[in-house]
């Protein structure tokens, strides 16, 4: 298979994060195809969230590379991602758990704009916004709840508004942290549609413990253990090799740490 370059979005090299003397991450590489979905799972202690919190800036390895559009952004912050187009949601949840879903979405929006925080911005030019916010709200299912306070809305539809304003942001890869946790199967299934859906013109990256929507959504999967690289390929290629079953049972199913 020849995978050329410019189709890789997003790499590492050699990626690792030491704490004291502890490694979580050793020497991770890493590819991600623009336009894919790919998910990095693992038992508990794998090294995923680290990970995670190093491709999103949070934390600075210290050792490795990271690449995204053929820009070296292993020194740079959350913030300067972003604006290249590299987002992680569910970092700003419901910023203002008071405000109602559609103002929400439309605070990202002004923030995408430039002029966060305008809040003395009259009605009128803030209503300019307020077509665009709202074909996100109707994007993510919210259409209905677009007047309610955001601190109303159950779980799983908290996580719809979270997916809508970090669509406001306009990424062209977005990073996912575990975005189907603490949810009912109800919410799991609305938000995986979501999910496929917001995927269609954009790459998503994301860590998920459910591993029955990595099976239906991932198009690739990287297994990690202990802070390494264990498989990677699709969901058939990856669930049926030894060495991910051995690690999945070999620390009590994914739950010991």
């Amino acid at each position: 298979m020849s995978t050329a370059a410019e189709d890789i979005i997003l790499s590492t090299s050699g990626l690792t994060k030491e704490f004291g003397g502890f490694t979580a991450v050793n020497g991770v590489d890493l590819k991600v195809r623009r336009g894919s979905i790919h998910a990095l799972i693992g038992p508990n202690g794998a090294g995923k969230t680290t990970c995670f919190n190093l491709l999103t800036k949070f934390l600075a390895p210290t050792k490795g590379a990271i690449v995204y559009n053929g820009q070296d952004i292993t020194r740079q912050k959350p913030a300067e991602i972003a604006r290249l187009g590299l987002v992680r949601s569910f970092q700003i949840s419901a910023v203002f758990p008071q405000l109602s879903v559609l103002k929400n979405v439309r605070i990202a929006l002004q923030r995408k704009r430039g002029d966060s925080f305008d809040f003395w911005r009259s009605d009128e030019v803030l209503s300019v916004l307020d077509g665009e916010a709202m074909r996100l709200v109707e994007a993510v299912g919210l259409a209905s709840f677009a007047e309610l306070p955001a601190v109303e809305l159950s779980y799983g539809r908290k996580r719809a508004l979270e997916i809508a304003t970090t669509l406001a942001l306009d990424p062209e890869m977005m990073l996912l942290d575990e975005p189907m946790a603490g949810m009912g199967r109800e919410d799991v299934e609305r938000i995986e549609a979501l999910i496929r859906k917001v995927s269609a013109n954009r790459t998503i990256l994301m860590v998920e413990h459910n591993l029955s929507v990595v099976a239906s959504l991932s198009d690739r999967i990287t297994v990690l253990a202990r802070g390494q690289v264990l498989a990677e390929g699709d969901y058939a290629t990856v669930s049926k090799d030894p060495r991910v079953v051995e690690a999945y049972i070999g620390s009590g199913g994914g739950h010991a740490h």
